[in-house]
């Protein structure tokens, strides 16, 4: 019997290395001049641990030392972050001196890390909004410790502030990886205000341009996204995501479209709506329910809404 692949794989791997050489993008192998996503996950998960100290930690803490626990971690999550964002840096900008890229890197961990305690009060309010907007929500801490939407909001909190210190690369890295677990898309360039809530969450997508005030909730299914990307990167730049207004809830599986979209404060989308214009403040926007028919004995029969309801909403 003839060892087929022991014959043909040493030319199938010398032909593979081969096509590694053309400078084409998928043909980055230097490992190590790059940003590492594993790595970027895992600052994600340490800056979890020190924007919520008890809620996410290692085993190895111990009640009374976590302070100093905390302070290593710290340490570790600067260290870090600074090589990644060199990277990043270097990796984007290699037109750039490295003392360059070395000093604004450092510079851009300190700043970033001095906003940690401005986030940590934006999300005490989206935790406060969570809970008292679901009955369902016994504890506050059940939300940090179970709900997507908040953890969702958080890396993008985060990564938002990366996003407005101009570092490429790991904002998106950041928020793709809660997108991955939550099911939440949210581009980190996304502007957010306090006391956000993001109800079941699964199927959201928020754009990169996208304004959003405050006290707004959104259920799951609902897209804040652009009327058309088919000009690709001429739109670059260019608002193409909806302004949405303060205490303005929308309800599961509506899409809000375009730059020019803005929804009014105080206003209430309905579930499955389609919009694609601005909406005055005040407004409650709903869809008929669809027309039902039911089959029986081989007969269509019209369905009579016992209820009288001709609105959709959650």
């Amino acid at each position: 019997m003839k060892n087929i692949i022991g014959e043909e794989i040493g030319q199938v791997v010398a032909d593979l290395l081969g096509d590694y050489n053309h400078s084409r993008y998928i043909d980055r192998i230097e490992l190590f001049n790059q940003p590492n996503k594993e790595e970027i996950i895992s600052i994600v998960d340490d800056l979890l641990k020190v924007v919520y100290p008890g809620y996410y930690r290692n085993r190895s803490y111990k009640i009374y030392n976590v302070q100093n626990n905390i302070s290593v971690m710290i340490e570790d999550v600067a260290y870090h972050l600074n090589k990644q964002i060199h990277l990043a840096l270097e990796y984007t900008f290699p037109e750039i001196s490295d003392e360059e890229h070395i000093e604004h890197a450092q510079r851009i961990t300190i700043d970033f890390l001095k906003k940690i305690p401005d986030v940590r009060a934006v999300l005490e309010t989206d935790l406060e909004a969570a809970f008292q907007g679901d009955p369902a929500a016994k504890y506050r801490e059940e939300v940090l410790l179970s709900y997507p939407g908040m953890m969702a909001i958080t890396v993008n909190r985060l990564a938002h502030e990366l996003f407005l210190l101009e570092v490429p690369l790991i904002p998106r890295i950041m928020t793709e990886y809660a997108h991955s677990i939550t099911g939440i898309d949210i581009h980190p360039g996304a502007t957010i205000g306090r006391y956000f809530f993001i109800d079941h969450g699964t199927g959201v997508v928020i754009g990169e341009t996208t304004v959003i005030g405050e006290r707004v909730k959104i259920y799951q299914g609902v897209t804040l996204g652009a009327l058309s990307t088919k000009g690709g990167q001429k739109l670059k730049g260019v608002r193409r995501h909806p302004t949405i207004g303060d205490d303005v809830t929308i309800y599961a599986g509506a899409s809000i479209l375009g730059g020019e979209s803005v929804i009014g404060k105080n206003s209430v989308i309905g579930s499955n709506v389609f919009i694609t214009t601005s909406i005055p403040e005040g407004t409650r926007v709903s869809v008929k329910n669809q027309e039902l028919k039911w089959k029986r004995d081989g007969r269509f029969e019209e369905n009579i809404d016992e209820f009288g309801q001709n609105e959709t909403w959650c």
